[in-house]
């Protein structure tokens, strides 16, 4: 946690920029205003993401320091320029001149009293008219902010607002990997599963002054932020779909395994016998993608680390994993042999399939699992070998 400060700080304004020539100074003009007329010591970064409309000139002409980031994404421009800035205190913002950047003291004054991440709040602080497309302000935002609250328990109302402030040196702990419109996603749910200060102040978007369509994509860019979401948070995707279906399935299977149920006209037997199974096999199966995909995320720095799933996984184990695999083979071969023998004991002629299958459907059943488990095993101890990360290239800089 940090102290209150009073004295004023100096700030990093950061602005990522593709082909932004139409909006791109008076953001940096406004910017600029806003440091020297609040007796701020800082400066106004422009990471430009390969712009081929003069905007880099434009940036150095308006007296911004340029960041060319090669790797491309809205993801990787910020992180070139966020790297890149000079000072700790950092409120990035988006070069479409949509955000005021000279209004922008409660970001400053929330730094200054000890917040990590300073988020904007476009809900709050007031849409203009035509600011944002219909579909993003009444379906896309408000789901999309109200799944990652579900998931996480983060206080952010507004989670793809553009314009927000934090510390650099927190921001940069927080590993962030994504390259493209996710990176604002990802920011906010690494900063509160690792619990730093989340503040939220009102912020006004206004329409932007391009007269180009934006670079944001509906459809294409909210699964992306979606999938994130649900790759971020296995125990919403995977686990608890599979625990739930795991219950479900045992319940009925327990139920009808010595002999059908009747209730009113409906007779339940070894047809919905079957079907109970299939749903343990496929819970148990979600079960286990939520054990990769947390093994895959935490190992890429994709997701933090959480002891519990750990220590679960470490407690299973590769040989663990191979022993109870091989126990419930070993339990399903001779539920089978029980299947056989009854048949065998009619002259291998026609039997009572009401009697045989709950034999058989329990014997399939625990053969499946093991062969599931069998194989997991295996797969979580290939996730969890550890591999150097390639090295990425570092932005240019030029004044």
């Amino acid at each position: 946690m940090f102290a209150t400060m009073s004295q004023p700080i100096r700030l990093s304004i950061v602005i990522p920029c593709l082909n932004e020539a139409e909006t791109l100074g008076t953001c940096i003009e406004k910017a600029t205003r806003f440091i020297q007329g609040n007796t701020l010591g800082g400066e106004v970064v422009v990471a430009d993401n390969g712009s081929t409309d003069g905007s880099q000139e434009i940036a150095i002409k308006a007296g911004a320091r340029l960041v060319n980031v090669s790797i491309r994404g809205y993801g990787s421009a910020l992180m070139g320029g966020i790297e890149s800035a000079q000072e700790d205190f950092i409120i990035m913002g988006d070069a479409d001149d949509s955000y005021d950047f000279t209004s922008l003291q409660p970001f400053v004054d929330a730094l200054q009293g000890g917040a990590d991440l300073v988020m904007g709040n476009r809900f709050t602080g007031g849409i203009r008219p035509g600011a944002m497309p219909f579909l993003h302000q009444y379906l896309g935002n408000p789901v999309l902010s109200w799944l990652a609250r579900l998931f996480f328990r983060s206080p952010v109302g507004d989670f793809h607002c553009g314009l927000r402030g934090f510390r650099k040196r927190s921001i940069l702990s927080l590993n962030l990997q994504t390259t493209g419109m996710e990176f604002a996603s990802e920011m906010i749910v690494k900063a509160t599963l690792v619990g730093l200060k989340i503040v939220e102040v009102p912020t006004v978007l206004y329409p932007d002054g391009r007269s180009r369509p934006p670079h944001l994509r509906t459809w294409s860019d909210g699964w992306r932020h979606l999938k994130f979401l649900l790759l971020y948070s296995p125990r919403w995707l995977f686990l608890y779909p599979g625990m739930m279906l795991v219950v479900i399935g045992l319940i009925i299977s327990t139920a009808l395994l010595p002999a059908p149920i009747t209730l009113g006209n409906f007779t339940f037997d070894i047809n919905t016998l079957m079907y109970a199974s299939l749903l343990v096999i496929l819970g148990v199966q979600s079960i286990f993608f939520a054990a990769f995909t947390h093994v895959y995320g935490a190992n890429s720095g994709l997701l933090p680390e959480d002891k519990t799933i750990d220590q679960a996984i470490q407690r299973f184990g590769l040989e663990r994993g191979l022993l109870i695999s091989l126990g419930m083979i070993a339990l399903g071969l001779i539920s089978s042999v029980g299947a056989f023998l009854y048949w065998s004991r009619n002259q291998f002629g026609d039997i009572d399939p009401s009697i045989s299958m709950r034999l058989v459907i329990p014997g399939a059943l625990l053969v499946a699992l093991g062969i599931q488990v069998f194989f997991a095993s295996f797969f979580l101890g290939i996730l969890n070998t550890r591999i150097k990360p390639p090295s990425s290239p570092r932005p240019e800089t030029r004044d």
